[in-house]
């Protein structure tokens, strides 16, 4: 989705030739209605948009869909990225970019999305989280945690390495297939949002910083006693 209908003319041919099936909107409201209702496999939608904003037609799409959602931000514009994965967005690309880069973010969230663990993996328990693949519903202290799709799969990487430090860079290598940079912020705004949703009073995933971020499994892992 974005305003510029040159723009999505010219990714569309682009992305087209790279195989894929495109479907553009111009304004927020139709939009939505077909992010909603056309059974896309992922939605590249603009900050800046007539009718509803980005930011607007994410918050709405976000309780009824989990389609993996790339957000396109201006340039510098940190505050909009970090409410693009304050609301669910799974990345983001700030304007200008190049389109492959573009190409290869989607096939980077997409590929994700197809080699989720399968469901016979297990349930897991951990410091009185409960996550189960087969629903794919987590549990905090017993009242259930409303996660997006990637908090999710970030959890559940951290929980069944529950004691140990997973690295920045190997959650960035996982989860968007590029190494991770001091100025991308998107693992660290999805752990942010994470420990919102799922800590209640304890902490429960841990900073090791300057390397990466461990699920404590005791109160000795949280630095307690």
């Amino acid at each position: 989705m974005d305003d510029d209908a040159e723009l999505c003319l010219l990714l569309s041919e682009f992305l087209k030739r790279e195989g894929f099936e495109i479907e553009c909107e111009h304004e927020g409201r139709s939009g939505l209605e077909k992010a909603l209702s056309s059974g896309a496999d992922l939605v590249v939608l603009d900050v800046m948009l007539p009718g509803l904003d980005g930011f607007e037609i994410l918050r709405r799409l976000r309780p009824q869909s989990k389609v993996p959602v790339i957000m396109l931000t201006a340039r510098g514009e940190d505050v909009d990225r970090i409410v693009g994965l304050e609301l669910g967005a799974d990345d983001y690309l700030p304007k200008p970019f190049n389109p492959r880069e573009l190409t290869a973010r989607i096939r980077a969230v997409l590929r994700r999305y197809e080699q989720r663990p399968a469901a016979a993996a297990g349930r897991l328990e951990v410091g009185g989280v409960t996550l189960d693949p087969g629903t794919r519903e987590v549990q905090s202290g017993g009242k259930r945690a409303d996660l997006t799709t990637f908090e999710f799969d970030i959890l559940e990487v951290l929980m069944r390495s529950a004691g140990h430090v997973v690295s920045r860079d190997a959650l960035m290598e996982n989860f968007y297939n590029r190494k991770a940079t001091p100025f991308d912020r998107s693992i660290d705004m999805h752990i942010s949002h994470l420990r919102k949703k799922i800590e209640r009073g304890d902490e429960l995933i841990k900073t090791i910083r300057g390397v990466g971020y461990q699920f404590c499994r005791t109160p000795e892992d949280r630095g307690g006693e």
